[in-house]
Order: C-alpha cells, then sequence, then structure tokens
C-alpha cells in the first residue's frame, strides 16, 4: 500500500518545533518517541510533508490528540482497491458492515501490531514483571483500561499480540470475527480506536457508493459483540472491578461469549 502524505508548511513546521520545545524535548528525544529519524524530524520542523503512517506516533511524541487544522492532505486519493488487496482484508466484515468497516480494520490492525511489538520491545529490556506505566513512552498504556495498568507486563503483551496476529490471518475468510473472551473484545476495540486519526482522514475522500457506511465505521465491533459491556466496565470510570466480575482482569482469557464452555 502506497504511503500517502500530508502536507507540510513553515508555519506547521514551527509548531512542530515550538511544541517540542515547551515539552522540553531535543530533536534526538522527540524523534525516539515519534519512531522517527533525527534527520526526519529535522524535516517536519522545516516544513518538509510527512507520511501518513508517521502521522499518529508525531502526535502522541507531541502529545496531540490530532494534528493542526492548518494541515491538508497532499494530492490525497482513496483508493479502495489498495486495502481489498491487502493480506488482511476482511471480507466477511465488509459483508456485513460496509467496506469502511473493513478499511478500519487493515488500517487498525497494522498499527496496533506495530505499537505492540514496539513496547514489548522496550520491556524486553526491564526486569522481569515490569509494566508499561514504567517505561518512558508506552504506544499502549493510555489506550489500555486504567484499573489494571499494574498487569500489562511483557507476558501480556505478547498474549494480546498473538491473538491480534490470530484475527489478522484468519481475517480474508468467509467467517466473522468471534470474540469469545474479554482480551479478543479488547484487541478488537483497540483495532478500531488506533485506526481513528487516518479513518478521520480517509472518510471524505470515500466515493458516494461507499458513503452508506460511514457514519457506523467504528461501531461494528459492538454489533458483533451484541453490547457495549466492554466500554461499560473498563471504561467508563463507573465500576471497581473484583476478580469476581467479568471484566475483571483475572478473567480476560476465560471463554464466556458466545462457547458453550
Amino acid at each position: 500500500m502506497s504511503a500517502k502524505t500530508i502536507t507540510g508548511s513553515l508555519h506547521l513546521g514551527e509548531k512542530i518545533r515550538q511544541r517540542r520545545i515547551e515539552l522540553g524535548l531535543t530533536i534526538e528525544e522527540a524523534a525516539a518517541k515519534a519512531g522517527v529519524g533525527t534527520k526526519t524530524w529535522s524535516r517536519y520542523e522545516a516544513g518538509g510533508s510527512i507520511r501518513q503512517d508517521k502521522a499518529p506516533k508525531l502526535c502522541l511524541a507531541l502529545q496531540w490528540n490530532t494534528l493542526p487544522d492548518q494541515m491538508e492532505t497532499e494530492s490525497f486519493e482513496f483508493n479502495l482497491d489498495e486495502y481489498r488487496n491487502n493480506a488482511v482484508w476482511p471480507q466477511a466484515l465488509a459483508e456485513e458492515f460496509g467496506t469502511v468497516a473493513a478499511v478500519s480494520f487493515v488500517i487498525g490492525s497494522d498499527i496496533l501490531l506495530d505499537n505492540i511489538e514496539e513496547d514489548l520491545e522496550a520491556l524486553s529490556h526491564m526486569p522481569k514483571g515490569a509494566h508499561l506505566g514504567e517505561l518512558d513512552l508506552s504506544w499502549l498504556q493510555s489506550q489500555l483500561p486504567p484499573q489494571f495498568l499494574p498487569r500489562y507486563d511483557y507476558d501480556f503483551l505478547y498474549h494480546l499480540r498473538n491473538i491480534l496476529i490470530r484475527f489478522r490471518k484468519t481475517a480474508n475468510t468467509d467467517q466473522l470475527f468471534v470474540a469469545h473472551t474479554v482480551a479478543e473484545e479488547l484487541i478488537l476495540y483497540l483495532i478500531v480506536e488506533e485506526s481513528r486519526f487516518l479513518m478521520e482522514l480517509i472518510l471524505p475522500h470515500i466515493s458516494e457508493e461507499e458513503e452508506y457506511d460511514n457514519l457506523s465505521w467504528d461501531t461494528w465491533l459492538f454489533d458483533l459483540f451484541g453490547d457495549e459491556d466492554l466500554i461499560t466496565f473498563l471504561y467508563s470510570d463507573l465500576f471497581y472491578l473484583t476478580p469476581e466480575d467479568t471484566y475483571h482482569f483475572d478473567r480476560w482469557w476465560e471463554e464466556q461469549f458466545y462457547s458453550d464452555r
């Protein structure tokens, strides 16, 4: 899939430089947080264009939710065939919930896999039992339910990675995803969340025949689950979960949904 770019400018470059200085980061530190080289970061500050797949980590490094409104996509053309030809294109998902939902899976699963592997690499250099909250920079910490932060260690992330890889390997079949465990629901939720930034860039360029499913591109997983309990119990701050609760960390690996067990 060819990498699209976001147009830079001197004005944007200055915003990036000012934000870096405001955060007290050197160019080397900012580049490391964004997962790019120092020369690439320097080009950003000089007004150079930014690859769209690099933009989410750039935003994370600068603690921005999105890039400034001044930026516009450079010669952006949405080519659906690029996504349909991807090895992880979820055909059954496309047929059930629309092509835009399928695009979100392709984008989000790519980014999520990259982020999990980045955090695994960082944890591999820490003492046994270290968790994401102890890293100088974690791509996933802010996306995971906060109650169980001390449990997010190397073994946990490795398990999540295996679930994600299994979903990706079975995506291009005639079977819809089924989430039997909380961990599987969580992976599908994170896929959608990781795709959000690029999806917001893509949606204005979706052709008219695809527009009918735009409004529900980020809710397909709740239709798949049959409820929104994942959000209610893990992200609403309304509950303190105990080990007996379905969504407590100790039960994330149990087959509790759509199972005869």
